[in-house]
């Protein structure tokens, strides 16, 4: 008789799995693809308006908003509940959202834990709507990269379809949250994968088609950014190439000095010195620029639309600005210090990126030079450099160009200055690469050597782990024993290396079986200690050495096995070329998507 457990059906995802391992695989990565855009596109729509609900609940009450003191309270609070939630609930950290999928790519065979999915939405919809000076772009790429990894983990999907369905995800949520289809294709090729063929791209652009369609659906067909802009005048192309060279140079600022005023803020080992500090600091920072309260969308879409005055919010400075060069002067210093607000956000506990504060000071610095340039006594449309500020300051931040291109073109609607979109955010990413090889996002994980690049070879070597060559079938010997005792030992091993060990299991030195041939058979030699035998000037291989480390002593040394050890100097075993260039071969099938 069949028991109850026998007959057991299987689970709703085991016939899930099935059923996808019996379909072709291209329909199934476009039906993955499919519904990964659907959930990214509902995901980016409740982060919008989970956002509008915090800011709608704070400060919907206001008789009159702009004039409240508790606008320079409630951006510390929401840092300090946003960090709580990650201290307590999630146990994760969770910031620097595209750096994270990077690093889930290259060293995390493109798995991203679960809690991303959720995690990163609640803590940046409560950081942003409480007003901390960041975007909410990182966070939504963090969890639409989830939603794709964990539907392709669920259905045990390889590493190849894992990490491209982590790319629709990414592309998905780019396109919901900006309604720029073509931007998140684009963002995911050149941020986020490596190694694409054209088959792959289908699934990306099916993603983010299907994101933005949601987001349509659920929040209108207006461009995110409302503008009046200026038809494009050929004869202002001097003034775009020079603007370029600006944003070039100010992408440069962002960078650098977000990464070492992120450095200093580390070194405040206390979380909450650390975010009383900046809670009082970023308050501060608004009380005197009240632009850097929230993400600073509404201050661009007036910039955008001549309301320069209304764009300074209730300022303290209301009275100067009826002198001319006060108020490029007051937006220049805006430009300046959002750096530092959004700085203080994510590191007093706050969850948010550096995308929408990348498009905030690209549009002010717009303001700043063709106000200043209008000034001297030329005739710029500062409109529209503010719009193109926004592409060239993100093409060289992000290093890029086309993505920056074209979500600029898209969340405003302005394919009309498609000519110095090009032209601005083509010299200000050469500009930037002049002096600084990396963006924003990919400068600390390439110090450490964990990025992956376009180089195909590189990024394999990348990808492969000392930890997972090891091979430990190798028979020690202890560096006591004498000639006679290491006979024995020969006599049961199929190798002809043996790693000499102190009795605390460290390295002292290597035999080799060729250099005790002479002597095996001349049994008045058994009494001769094996340190004569052993070689102890030998080139080593820590467990955590990088791949293209390691090649580099293999071709210095020539050759084939070396010995590995942890980060004490203890012996763990030995790593050969053979094994290497094995799994080589086996990972770029994995990478590969031709």
């Amino acid at each position: 008789m069949t028991s109850n457990k026998d007959s057991k059906k299987p689970s709703f995802l085991g016939r899930l799995k099935k059923w996808f391992s019996k379909m072709p695989e291209q329909r199934a990565i476009l039906m993955l693809a499919f519904v990964t855009g659907l959930c990214c596109g509902l995901a980016a729509t409740l982060l919008n308006l989970s956002i509008h609900f915090v800011q709608w609940v704070l400060v919907g009450w206001f008789k009159t908003s702009s004039s409240s003191f508790l606008y320079l309270i409630y951006p510390g609070v929401g840092m300090l509940i946003a960090y709580l939630i990650v201290k307590y609930v999630v146990r994760d950290n969770i910031s620097h959202g595209v750096t994270k999928v990077l690093l889930a790519i290259s060293k995390d065979e493109s798995k991203i834990k679960g809690h991303n999915m959720w995690s990163s939405m609640v803590t940046s919809a409560i950081t942003i709507g409480f007003g901390g000076s960041v975007g909410a772009e990182a966070p939504i790429v963090y969890t639409g990269a989830a939603i794709g990894s964990n539907i392709g983990r669920k259905l045990g999907m390889s590493y190849k379809n894992m990490t491209l369905l982590l790319g629709c995800g990414a592309a998905g949520a780019i396109a919901g949250i900006f309604k720029a289809p073509m931007a998140g294709v684009l963002f995911t090729l050149e941020i986020l994968l490596f190694n694409l063929s054209m088959t792959s791209i289908l699934p990306l652009v099916l993603s983010s088609v299907t994101a933005t369609t949601v987001t349509y659906l659920l929040m209108g067909d207006a461009v995110a950014l409302d503008n009046t802009l200026t038809p494009f005048n050929l004869g202002n192309i001097p003034y775009y190439i020079i603007f370029g060279i600006i944003c070039g140079f100010a992408s440069l600022y962002f960078t650098r000095t977000t990464l070492m005023a992120e450095d200093r803020l580390k070194k405040i080992l206390n979380p909450f010195k650390r975010w009383i500090l900046c809670a009082i600091s970023l308050g501060v920072m608004i009380f005197l620029f009240p632009p850097l309260y929230g993400e600073g969308y509404g201050c661009l879409t007036d910039l955008l639309n001549d309301n320069d005055l209304h764009s300074v919010g209730n300022s303290i400075f209301s009275s100067l600005f009826n002198y001319p060069w006060t108020l490029p002067l007051f937006f220049l210093l805006v430009f300046l210090v959002k750096v530092f607000s959004m700085t203080c956000t994510n590191s007093g506990g706050g969850v948010g990126g550096t995308f929408g504060p990348t498009l905030f000071m690209g549009g002010i610095l717009g303001f700043v030079i063709a106000r200043s340039t209008n000034l001297l006594g030329l005739s710029l449309p500062e409109t529209n450099f503010v719009l193109v500020g926004m592409a060239g300051l993100m093409a060289g931040v992000m290093q890029a160009p086309m993505t920056a291109i074209f979500l600029i073109a898209e969340i405003t609607g302005g394919y009309t200055l498609l000519m110095p979109l090009i032209i601005t955010s083509a010299i200000s990413y050469a500009t930037i690469r002049i002096f600084e090889p990396y963006s924003i996002y990919t400068k600390r994980i390439a110090k450490q050597g964990n990025l992956l690049t376009h180089d195909s070879d590189q990024a394999v070597l990348t990808l492969l782990k000392i930890s997972d060559l090891v091979e430990t079938n190798f028979t020690s010997i202890k560096s006591s024993e004498t000639l006679g005792s290491f006979i024995n030992v020969i006599a049961h091993s199929t190798r002809d290396i043996y790693p000499v060990l102190s009795d605390e299991g460290y390295l002292t030195g290597i035999v080799f079986l060729r250099d005790v041939k002479q002597d095996m058979f001349n049994r008045d030699k058994y009494d001769r200690p094996i340190e004569d035998y052993m070689i102890i000037s030998y080139n080593k291989v820590q467990v955590t050495d990088k791949m293209d480390l390691v090649m580099k002593k293999f071709e210095k040394t020539g050759l084939w096995n070396l010995p590995v050890v942890d980060d004490k100097g203890r012996y763990v075993g030995f790593v050969s070329k053979s094994n290497i260039f094995s799994a080589y071969r086996e990972r770029l099938q994995q990478v590969s998507h031709d």
